[in-house]
């Protein structure tokens, strides 16, 4: 039996794969066994794949066929330090943002998609893909030291607002 965490994430995942499938019609998917795959100590493992299997192994989510530059991963915790965000150092984010850009390939769309107990779900992504994107009025520009810019923002609003363009930039 999974520890409580790992279900939580996993429903997550399974909650991002559904949004997005219903979003823009096509089948997005929940990696099975979800972890780092290609990621951190296994990003040898990409060597001896073909593009089609590194896509499906990259994040936590399998995405439609027409995002072919999609890297998505899912975290759901209790709580998170949104105050170390707006002060501009977030171990945490920091970490998360690793593990995304860990299997990521240079023309990918990185996203971070995050949700909190009591607190809602987030976006994040990096600043390189704004413009087109769009974040309306109610952002946070936080400044990963390796990673550079990233952006943060409530999750249904980014995705209202930028369903197109990550359409676009990921095909």
């Amino acid at each position: 039996m999974p520890a409580p965490g790992k279900t939580k994430g996993n429903s997550w995942e399974r909650e991002v794969a559904t949004f997005l499938t219903d979003l823009y019609g096509e089948p997005f998917v929940r990696v099975p066994n979800s972890g780092a795959f290609i990621g951190g100590k296994n990003v040898h493992r990409k060597t001896a794949l073909s593009a089609e299997q590194i896509r499906g192994f990259k994040g936590d989510i399998i995405p439609g066929p027409s995002f072919k530059n999609l890297n998505l991963e899912c975290k759901f915790y209790a709580d998170f330090p949104f105050h170390q965000v707006v002060q501009g150092s977030c171990k945490q984010l920091d970490l998360w943002i690793d593990q995304v850009m860990q299997s990521a390939d240079p023309t990918d769309i990185n996203i971070l998609a995050m949700k909190f107990n009591r607190k809602g779900a987030y976006i994040a992504f990096e600043s390189r893909n704004y413009p087109p994107c769009n974040t309306g009025n109610n952002y946070i520009r936080y400044m990963h030291q390796a990673r550079g810019p990233w952006l943060v923002l409530d999750y249904s609003t980014f995705w209202q607002l930028n369903h197109t363009a990550i359409k676009t930039l990921a095909s």
